[in-house]
């Protein structure tokens, strides 16, 4: 064999082994994205809380972990603290408490809460829900209009959501009641915030065009950073939310 026939076959050799480690490469990255796609799809999902309506509970700074798969195997409860997509825009995710329930009465009358309170024009004749995560800032007492509403019943399929701290919150007593989820002819595909349809046959298998409303239950702070000292709060990393 020649020298120049032996050197080609060495180059080919080198190129093949080339192609082959790059395929590598890209087979793992592709897995790895997939995978991380599937994980904040149906497993786990992280997000930041920018604003103080939950205030004591979560704090603006803190990094939560929100549970995807939960509702899969029970219904939301009262206290569930969820991850939603806001009704009035859906780009956009709110966090919020579960309060009340489907086919429950709700009413707001001052600091406290009632559900299917009997005597509406009478609530003191009424036990209050026992809410020991609320908070009315800054001076401790409730202010605004919002401070009276209802009763009204929460229609099937939907929730009624308050934030924690009720002074500085827009809930549900400005939105109205949040839709759980509605089934459609498509299945819905979301990107950065918008929303596309796949055509699909709903109507011989309908589990795949339903538009979940909920993103899921919160129920980790894996981080905390406080802004005003520019430092972590470190006293609240890998607390559990209730």
């Amino acid at each position: 064999m020649s020298d120049a026939s032996l050197a080609t076959r060495k180059s080919e050799k080198r190129k093949r082994k080339s192609k082959s480690t790059f395929r590598e490469y890209a087979e793992a990255i592709i897995i790895a994205l997939l995978l991380a796609m599937f994980v904040r799809t149906f497993v786990v999902q992280a997000f930041k809380i920018p604003s103080g309506s939950m205030e004591n509970t979560l704090l603006v700074g803190d990094h939560i972990l929100v549970n995807k798969f939960i509702y899969w195997f029970r219904e939301p409860k009262r206290g569930d603290i969820i991850v939603f997509r806001f009704p009035k825009d859906e780009r956009r995710d709110f966090i919020k408490r579960i309060i009340a329930l489907p086919g429950e009465e709700v009413m707001v009358r001052g600091e406290n809460v009632f559900i299917n309170c009997g005597t509406p024009n009478n609530p003191e004749k009424c036990v209050p829900l026992d809410e020991k995560y609320v908070r009315f800032k800054p001076n401790g007492t409730v202010a605004g209009f919002e401070s009276k509403w209802g009763p009204q019943k929460v229609p099937p399929g939907h929730l009624f959501m308050l934030g924690d701290n009720r002074n500085n919150s827009q809930d549900s007593r400005f939105w109205g009641f949040l839709k759980m989820g509605e089934l459609v002819n498509h299945i819905p595909i979301r990107i950065a915030g918008y929303v596309f349809g796949l055509p699909f046959p709903c109507s011989l298998w309908s589990a795949p065009c339903w538009d979940d409303k909920i993103r899921g239950s919160a129920f980790m702070i894996y981080w905390s950073w406080n802004g005003d000292s520019g430092s972590p709060r470190w006293g609240r990393l890998a607390s559990i939310i209730s």
